[in-house]
Order: structure tokens, then C-alpha cells, then sequence
């Protein structure tokens, strides 16, 4: 970790502690005796669910959290959710965790936004002796519980395979990557490399252009994207674009120069957007992960950690993963290529609706329903 790294995680530990302290006190002060307030205090098992932003990956609101808040309700009716979205800023992150330590979260399940916000949330969760899930990006440095997210390398890998498979000898592919000091982002990039590398070093595909997405934001990707090509005088033929949000900040640049439909383009999370790019002939692929899965697969554990069942874990575990802290039990999902042949996959997995993916359309490009 570099010095400048340290100084922020003090810091971010720092306003942690101070804000927590009276809350520990006052936790600990009140804390409940006997079998009628153990009682009690079960009646009300609270767990928190925090994701990172909106804007980075419009999954996070619009089905990550749905999804886990029926999933916990369904295994656990009486369990409250606090469930929060740190809308891009470490510190409200911190703020929001907090806040659900201080009012009893049994269980903190968390997208982080960055490495550093991440290990600080899991230093002082620890001081509260609650556990944390990594959701959907591995987090390091710290002690968790469990880890359930679908493999990132392999999405990158997909990606970058994808564009090696489709585009002729000779093309010139830009990276707009996603921000780097997010793990996933990191992982993405990786897998996508380790496809895309061997290409550009033997000269059957060009690298004109790599730059890394702060926040994973669509507008800087817009201004990415037209950077890139100002730099190449339009002379690009793929992008590889980590998810669905970057890849719609590209196809706005491209469409500026009316070359949306001609440049292939990779994305991941077959949101709404993203499929009727697809379906439209402007993003030639994406990612799709079944996140109604990876969120009950996060509310099965989370929900037997917050009622004391020790077992959980191993139970639902395949593999375990190093985090730099020790090694983490883990479950790495699948995910898998969806393009306009197979939009329907989506739909059939509960990751969409036709009539959300197809409002607006032409009737001509729309699948039969």
C-alpha cells in the first residue's frame, strides 16, 4: 500500500472512531440481560446492505438491493434491512456503515467503493464483533466472513475474448476501463488483458488507446471515448467497455460522430440500457450475471450469521480466496455472454422484463415475448 494510501485509511479510521465511540458506549451501557431481552433483541436482527453508487452501475439500485431485501424476507420476515447506497463518496460510506453499527447491525454486507473505504469499514466492524460479507468485489486487507461475487477475471476474460473472436486482423481496439482502485475494476481489467494481450503482441489487433474510469462515471466515459478518438482520427473498430454504464458514455461519443453501430462494444450487467443497445446494433455484447442469485446467495449467509448459525458459511462456500488477510470462504458465480441472439436468457433468469427492455423500441427489432 503506498503512503498516500495509509494516510487516507487513517484518516477514513480516524472519523470512523471518533463517531462511533459514543455509540459503542452507549451500546454497550444498555446492553440487554436476560433470556426476555435476548428474546427480544432476535425479534429485531437488523442487517445492513450498502452499495457504492448508482451512477458506477445502475444495478445496485435497481436489482441488487430489491433483490436482497426479498430475499432476506423470505427466509426471515421479521429481519429489518437497512439498506444504503454510498452514491460515490467514501465518506458517506463510512457514514452509512456507521450508522447501521449504531443501531445494531448484526451483519454488514457491503459493496465498498474503493480498497481503502472497504478495509476500514471491516477494522471497525470488527471492534463490534459483527461480520462482513464481501458483495460482488473481494475485499482485502482485512478479516471477513465470506465473499460471493461472480469471477471477475472471467468476466474481463469474456469480454476481451469476445473482441479477439469478432473483430478482423489489423483492428485497433480502445480500453475504457473501469476505475482501478476498485478490486473488480482491477480483476476486470486483468481478465480482459489476459485475452486481449497475446492479440495485440502478435500484431492481429492494435492497442490505439487505455485509459481507467474514476467512479466507473458514463460522462467521463463519453470524454474518454471522444479523447480516444480525436487521438485516432476515428480509426477504431473495438472497446473494450467493462460494464454497461461505460459502454453507453462510449456509444454517446460515437454516436457525436456517427459511427454508433459501427465500432464493436463489450459490456457487463445486462441492464435495460445495455440489452436495448444490443437489441438497436450499437453495443455488440454483455455480460450477463444472474444477480437474483448472488443476492440470495448474500442473504442466506448473512441471515444465518445474524441468527447464530455458525455453519453457514462452510456450507455455502466452494472455494476459498486470499485476501491479504487470510483466506476467505468463498462462492465465485458464473457468468455468461449474452448478444442479440440470446437476450431471452435474461429474461428467463428474473435479470429483466420485455417490457422494460423492449419501451421505445422499433416492434421489428424486439423479440417475440
Amino acid at each position: 500500500m503506498t503512503r498516500a494510501k495509509l494516510y487516507r485509511l487513517a484518516a477514513l479510521l480516524a472519523a470512523f472512531g471518533a463517531a462511533t465511540a459514543v455509540a459503542v458506549s452507549a451500546s454497550s451501557a444498555a446492553a440487554p440481560a436476560g433470556k426476555a431481552a435476548v428474546a427480544k433483541a432476535d425479534a429485531g436482527i437488523t442487517i445492513a446492505f450498502n452499495m457504492p453508487c448508482s451512477t458506477c452501475a445502475s444495478r445496485f439500485e435497481e436489482q441488487d438491493k430489491p433483490d436482497f431485501i426479498k430475499s432476506v424476507h423470505k427466509l426471515n420476515a421479521k429481519i429489518k434491512v437497512i439498506a444504503t447506497n454510498a452514491q460515490g463518496s467514501d465518506a458517506t460510506q463510512i457514514a452509512q456503515i456507521q450508522d447501521a453499527l449504531a443501531n445494531g447491525a448484526k451483519v454488514i454486507v457491503i459493496s465498498p467503493l474503493d480498497e481503502s473505504t472497504g478495509k476500514a469499514v471491516v477494522l471497525k466492524a470488527a471492534k463490534y464483533h459483527v461480520p462482513v460479507i464481501a458483495y460482488d468485489g473481494l475485499l482485502t486487507g482485512a478479516k471477513i466472513a465470506f465473499y460471493v461475487s461472480f469471477d471477475n477475471l472471467k468476466v474481463g476474460a469474456l469480454q476481451g475474448q469476445y473482441l479477439v473472436s469478432h473483430l478482423a486482423n489489423g483492428s485497433t481496439v480502445a480500453m475504457i476501463n473501469g476505475d482501478q482502485t476498485s478490486t473488480p475494476g482491477v480483476q476486470f481489467k486483468q481478465g480482459a488483458l489476459a485475452a486481449l494481450q497475446p492479440a495485440f503482441n502478435s500484431s492481429q489487433l492494435t492497442l490505439g488507446y487505455s485509459v481507467d474510469t474514476p467512479l466507473w462515471n458514463p460522462a467521463t466515459a463519453t470524454t474518454e471515448m471522444q479523447q480516444a478518438l480525436t487521438k485516432l482520427n476515428n480509426n477504431v473498430q473495438g472497446v473494450l467497455a467493462p460494464n454497461d454504464g461505460i459502454a453507453g458514455g462510449v456509444i454517446a461519443a460515437l454516436k457525436s460522430q456517427k459511427l454508433d453501430g459501427k465500432v464493436m462494444i463489450t459490456g457487463q450487467d445486462a441492464t435495460t440500457a445495455g440489452l436495448q443497445s444490443i437489441l438497436l446494433g450499437t453495443q455488440a455484447m454483455t455480460v450477463f450475471k444472474p444477480i437474483t442469485l448472488e443476492a440470495a446467495i448474500a442473504a442466506k449467509v448473512a441471515v444465518g450469521l445474524a441468527t447464530g448459525n455458525s455453519k453457514i458459511v462452510a456450507k455455502v462456500a466452494k472455494t476459498k480466496v486470499n485476501n491479504n488477510a487470510g483466506n476467505v470462504p468463498t462462492l465465485l458465480l458464473k457468468p455468461m455472454v449474452v448478444t442479440k441472439d440470446n437476450v431471452s436468457v435474461v429474461v428467463k433468469n428474473g435479470g429483466g422484463k420485455w417490457k422494460d427492455i423492449c419501451a421505445g423500441l422499433p416492434s421489428n427489432i424486439c423479440p417475440s415475448k
